[in-house]
């Protein structure tokens, strides 16, 4: 088995871009598992379907195109708001279940580990994760980061409504029947309201490096 890094955290904390960091640094493969809701979304409303019919969102949950994942076009609010309405279903995070697990038990190119960003990943997809974070930020701070990388996608929207936006999709990812977000009992808390993305990733690092050197001198050499 491959080593784990479990990243989960509210939108827009900043869990995609701190997992990519530490993925560089160990050298482990990673994967944000929203873009496979987002890819679900995008691929339902290309359909001109709907996200909470579970006959459509399973449809594009069997139809989604990985080479898209790095796409600006799935970071829209729309697709946001589509991915967090599919990610809702049962048998869409089923169909996306065994395709997580396979890529953290066999990561690509050989790497000796993986991280894995999203709202479940040390609850549900890898509870027993060598290292899990659970990231957030207040809401305020949040809104703001989404107003400037949308601005930075040439997408002007007014911040008070990303800011409506961002919790009511907290609310809805918290609440939900299926794998709700929450922190995992043995995850370490990363509060990023007041980090940039130099200090937070240090953070991380100080959180993480610990356990993941642990982890690789206990893991059996070929």
């Amino acid at each position: 088995m491959s080593i784990v890094i479990a990243v989960d955290g509210t939108a827009a904390s900043g869990k995609g871009t701190l997992a990519k960091r530490l993925a560089r640094h160990f050298g482990f493969a990673h994967m944000d598992s929203g873009a496979l809701y987002r890819l679900t979304a995008l691929a339902v409303l290309a359909n001109e379907g709907d996200p909470a019919r579970e006959a459509d969102a399973l449809k594009g949950a069997r139809s989604i195109d990985l080479s898209r994942a790095g796409d600006p076009a799935i970071r829209t609010d729309i697709i946001g708001k589509a991915a967090s309405q599919v990610a809702a279903i049962p048998s869409v995070r089923a169909a996306l279940h065994d395709f997580q697990k396979n890529f953290l038990a066999h990561p690509p190119g050989g790497s000796p580990g993986a991280v894995m960003d999203g709202r479940d990943i040390g609850t549900v997809i890898a509870p027993d994760a060598n290292a899990k974070l659970f990231v957030d930020a207040a809401p305020e701070v949040r809104a703001h980061r989404r107003w400037l990388e949308l601005s930075g996608m040439g997408i002007g929207r007014n911040e008070a409504e990303l800011l409506a936006e961002i919790v009511a999709r907290d609310h809805a990812d918290r609440t939900r029947a299926v794998s709700p977000l929450k922190q995992a009992p043995d995850a370490d808390l990363l509060d990023t309201t007041s980090l940039g993305i130099e200090p937070a990733f240090a953070a991380a690092l100080r959180l993480v490096q610990p356990r993941i050197d642990s982890a690789l001198k206990a893991s059996p050499r070929g």
